[in-house]
């Protein structure tokens, strides 16, 4: 599992480097700084990552590099990420390592969905499209900046709300429920937190706790162990992404509560995939980690040449249940 932050483990040509955002119009904004206006050379396109601990972003990682291997005279690669999600800093300062660069363009999932906002600002004066995957910027900050960057990627809430619903047709009207939240600085945690309470709601189960377990599998066991505990007649819980299922599974097991209590995951990683079909995971959601960055790559490559104009785009999103994966 790849967790080396400054991943230029690959080859010369290919670093690891993810930066949002999208071409910016303005007397700070001269094409020119950056390779993209060159005549004649090639684009270099930076794509900048959260944890690459994370198996989702292993594979975000190679898609981005099989898309790059079959488009290699149309732009040059670099990619990177952080240790953990939770290195906000970190994750600045590569964006701020690609304007030095002057790449062309940079392709990013926030860490913070606030935080990475000036650092990506920065790199549109200077000239660099900048593209929003995974996680989406806040929309108030970018409005409070006259900013325009645009996001490429998934409705997080209509993916949990997928999940939440198919789970609310193996409970009764009542039944004790809770989630494992994402981190509370993340839009997607925030909006799959949002579609998990929307089909609680709508299946009137009753919601007893709801706590984040900050992405990260030992977190989820750690705060889990303690709902269990506050909770014994829990029914299921509700996991912003698939590592903190496996933590939420880890938990019941060392309590002698595995198969009494349903787990749902976001992200469709290998692993979960794999207890999905066991069914020791009731259903996770798939959106295509192998395409998402290759959206924004193209995206920001489309806006370089002037083929498209900077505004969201929708990704699809999909559950993954055990009639998916026999």
């Amino acid at each position: 599992m790849a967790t080396n932050v400054h991943a230029l483990r690959f080859f010369p040509a290919i670093c690891l480097l993810i930066i949002v955002g999208c071409g910016c119009s303005g007397p700070d904004s001269s094409v020119s700084k950056t390779e993209a206006g060159r005549a004649g050379q090639k684009p270099t396109v930076a794509l900048v990552m959260k944890s690459l601990a994370n198996e989702f972003f292993q594979t975000m990682q190679k898609g981005a590099e099989k898309h790059n291997s079959e488009h290699s005279a149309e732009y040059t690669l670099i990619s990177n990420g952080i240790k953990d999600e939770q290195d906000v800093a970190k994750q600045q300062e590569l964006v701020q390592q690609m304007v030095g660069q002057g790449v062309g363009a940079i392709v990013i999932a926030p860490a913070d969905s606030k935080a990475l906002i000036p650092a990506c600002e920065k790199a549109m004066k200077a000239g660099i499209a900048v593209v929003n995957i995974d996680n989406k910027f806040d929309r108030d900050v970018l409005t409070s900046r006259s900013l325009a960057i645009p996001f490429v990627g998934p409705d997080n809430r209509k993916g949990a709300r997928l999940a939440g619903d198919y789970l609310a047709k193996k409970l009764k009207p009542g039944d004790e429920v809770a989630i494992l939240e994402g981190a509370p600085n993340a839009f997607n945690g925030i909006q799959r937190k949002l579609g998990f309470e929307d089909a609680i709601k709508a299946a009137n189960l009753k919601l007893v706790d709801s706590q984040t377990g900050r992405w990260e599998t030992a977190e989820a066991d750690k705060v889990f162990s303690a709902m269990l505990t506050s909770h014994p007649n829990l029914k299921a819980i509700l996991c912003a992404n698939d590592n903190m299922a496996l933590g939420a599974l880890a938990a019941l097991k060392a309590a002698g509560k595995k198969g009494t209590v349903l787990v749902i995951g976001f992200d469709d990683i290998s692993a979960v995939r794999d207890l999905v079909k066991s069914g020791d995971v009731l259903c996770t959601v798939d959106q295509h980690a192998d395409q998402l960055a290759t959206f924004g790559i193209q995206y920001a490559l489309d806006i370089i040449a002037k083929k498209a104009s900077p505004v969201d785009k929708e990704t699809p999103v999909d559950l993954v249940t055990q009639q998916d994966v026999k």
